[in-house]
C-alpha cells in the first residue's frame, strides 16, 4: 500500500485536541505526506477543512482521532470507497479505535513500512420499504436496531430470512448486527461475541416477551426482512450504528443484507482479537 496523502478526522467539538492535530499534521508533512483535515480537525487548528466524504475520494489513508462512534461516522462517510481507516482511541472503550494516542506515531511508522495488517470488516446494506417505495437506505458497520420508543409498550417484529419465516419477535425490539457489532449493543442485549473474521448476520432480540426467543446467527449470505406489526400506538425507530435512521410505521419492511463494500481497518501487526477482548472486556480478571 503506497501512501501519499492522509485524511485526518477528529471527534466533533474537541477544540482542546488542536495540539494533537497539529503534531500529526507536522509529522506527516515532515515525511512528504499531504495531510487533509476534515472540518472538525481544521476547526481545532483554525485551518481550512473539507467534508469527510470528499476527503475519502482523494486520500490513501484515513486517521480517526476519537472513539468508536467517530470511527463509525467516518466509515459511513467513506461509503463504498476502499480507503483504509486507522482509529486512534480518545474515548473510553475502543473496540474499533484500538490505537492509543501514545501509539499513534509508532503505528504510523509501521503503516508506512508496510508492517500493519488490513482487516476487512463486513458491513450491512439496510433499506426501509413502505408500501411500494424505498424511504431509506443505510450502510452499517455495527448494527441496525429496530426498537420501540414509547414507554411500556411492546412491538411485534416479523423476521424472515431468504423468504422463510424465522419468528415474530415480541418485546422492546430487535438488533441485526455484524460480527464487528457483536461487541456493541448486541452484546449488552445478550448476544454472542463473534470474531470479525467470521462473516455472519446476528439477530438479537431486545428484552423479548418470552424467554424462548433467543439470539440467532445466520450465514453472511442471508437476506433478512423484518416487518413492523402491532405497534400498539407507540413509536418504532430504526437506528443504524447508533447515529442515523428513521421512524418506522405499521407494515414497514426493513431489509438487511451483506454489503459488497466492507470497511477496511488498519491494525498493528501481531495484534489478535483475543488480546483485544482480554484488554477491553477484562477477561480473566477477578
Amino acid at each position: 500500500m503506497v501512501i501519499r496523502s492522509v485524511g485526518v478526522c477528529l471527534k466533533p467539538s474537541q477544540p482542546h485536541l488542536g495540539e494533537a492535530v497539529s503534531a500529526l499534521q507536522a509529522w506527516l508533512e515532515e515525511r512528504g505526506l499531504q495531510a487533509v483535515l476534515d472540518n472538525h480537525a481544521a476547526a481545532a487548528v483554525a485551518g481550512v477543512g473539507a467534508p469527510r466524504s470528499e476527503i475519502a475520494e482523494k486520500v490513501d489513508l484515513m486517521v480517526v482521532l476519537g472513539g468508536d462512534g467517530t470511527l463509525l461516522a467516518v466509515a459511513r462517510a467513506i461509503g463504498s470507497r476502499p480507503v483504509p481507516v486507522l482509529g486512534v482511541n480518545l474515548g473510553t472503550l475502543g473496540f474499533l479505535a484500538e490505537i492509543s494516542q501514545e501509539e499513534l506515531f509508532a503505528t504510523l511508522e509501521e503503516v508506512l513500512a508496510g508492517r500493519c495488517q488490513i482487516e476487512s470488516r463486513m458491513r450491512l446494506e439496510v433499506s426501509v420499504g413502505r408500501a411500494d417505495e424505498v424511504v431509506g437506505r443505510y450502510l452499517a458497520l455495527n448494527d441496525a436496531v429496530l426498537a420501540r420508543t414509547a414507554l411500556s409498550r411492546m412491538v411485534d417484529l416479523e423476521a424472515r430470512a431468504d423468504g422463510a419465516p424465522v419468528t415474530t419477535y415480541t418485546g422492546d425490539g430487535l438488533i441485526v448486527a455484524t460480527p464487528t457489532g457483536s461487541s456493541a449493543y448486541s452484546l449488552s442485549a445478550g448476544g454472542p461475541l463473534v470474531l470479525p473474521g467470521v462473516e455472519a448476520i446476528l439477530l438479537t432480540p431486545i428484552c423479548p416477551h418470552t424467554l424462548t426467543q433467543r439470539p440467532l446467527v445466520l450465514g453472511h449470505g442471508s437476506n433478512v426482512e423484518v416487518t413492523v406489526h402491532n405497534t400498539r400506538g407507540g413509536d418504532v425507530q430504526l437506528t443504524v450504528d447508533g447515529q442515523v435512521g428513521c421512524e418506522l410505521c405499521e407494515g414497514d419492511r426493513v431489509t438487511v443484507r451483506r454489503s459488497d463494500h466492507p470497511a477496511r481497518l488498519l491494525v498493528p501487526h501481531g495484534r489478535n482479537r483475543f488480546q483485544v477482548m482480554r484488554t477491553k472486556l477484562r477477561w480473566g480478571e477477578r
